[in-house]
């Protein structure tokens, strides 16, 4: 196996999603551990303050904390675009740049395609 302390600056990531409710992001965190797009998504209530069509909008929200492998980001972007609710999802892909090499190994091996 490789080196995870090698491999967490080239492929392994964070990626941040935005839905509206609690429910849509429960069932759009499980997909993508079910798929193996995702090792582990955390979920959290907050506020976001935007604009949208020329309106600034306040707006209750849940973030999804999608820890990955970047290598499967066009798979993981599609897989979200298809089941979000929004015209236009926030998608932002943020590298590891370190971390624990035990919990980056469980990462990457549990985001290998079955």
């Amino acid at each position: 196996m490789n080196n995870p302390q090698t491999l967490a600056p080239q492929t392994l990531g964070v990626v941040l999603v935005t839905v509206g409710a609690e429910t849509e992001a429960q069932d759009l965190g499980r997909y993508l551990v079910e798929t193996r797009l995702a090792a582990c998504v955390s979920l959290m209530p907050l506020q976001s303050i935007y604009r949208w069509q020329g309106e600034v909008q306040i707006d209750q929200e849940w973030q999804l904390l999608i820890k990955t492998d970047l290598s499967r980001f066009e798979d993981l972007s599609a897989a979200i675009r298809q089941r979000h609710p929004y015209d236009l999802p926030e998608i932002i892909a943020l590298p590891i740049t370190q971390g624990l090499p035990d919990y980056l190994g469980w990462l990457l091996a549990e985001t290998r395609p079955a």
